[in-house]
């Protein structure tokens, strides 16, 4: 019975969150982001404020949020340890990005526009950007790899990528698939 309440609980948790950012984005990208307020989002979302901040601390968090992370971690620990930083880290994010369905897109595709559009939600990526470096480097440095040549790969991975995904979230058309793929194959032409 408490088993059934507590799955029950965290499933209606998800269904807010998920239902939170749905209608975030929609209010976003037709508003604009700075014009649409927590009390709007909430309010479309039939939830209260205070419920908004349950599950996000901040408006920005709504668009900023990085479920990828526990899979980037994930991928880079069965990269193995005797590759070189650089190809370790753009194989660990080709590993997670040919994972992903297509379908996922439409959601990402909208952050990145509502990013593009709101100079303050760019400089928000940063710290985003930020925290997945840091995990990416104590990850290679658990396994060995010295912290200059782990920060440099990351951070030359991770700009890749965001220059990427602002480039494709400018462009508004097309699977971002193969652009990842292309942004990645600059950093590792003849990956196997």
């Amino acid at each position: 019975m408490l088993a059934a309440n507590i799955h029950r609980m965290a499933r209606r948790r998800e269904q807010t969150h998920a239902r939170l950012v749905d209608t975030g984005l929609r209010l976003f990208a037709a508003q604009g982001y700075d014009a649409t307020t927590v009390a709007q989002v909430a309010a479309a979302a039939g939830v209260t404020e205070m419920t908004f901040y349950r599950h996000f601390a901040t408006k920005q968090d709504l668009v900023l949020d990085d479920p990828y992370d526990p899979l980037i971690e994930s991928s880079i620990d069965q990269q193995p340890p005797g590759l070189d930083p650089l190809t370790r880290v753009v194989r660990a994010f080709r590993a997670v990005w040919r994972n992903l369905p297509e379908s996922g897109n439409d959601d990402v595709r909208t952050r990145i526009e509502i990013i593009v559009a709101t100079p303050s939600l760019r400089a928000g990526t940063w710290a985003t950007t930020e925290r997945t470096q840091q995990m990416l480097v104590d990850r290679l440095e658990a396994d060995g790899t010295d912290r200059l040549s782990a920060v440099v790969a990351t951070s030359v991975v991770l700009a890749a990528l965001n220059a990427a995904l602002l480039e494709w979230g400018r462009a508004g058309r097309g699977p971002l698939g193969p652009v990842i793929s292309a942004a990645l194959d600059v950093l590792e032409p003849r990956h196997g």
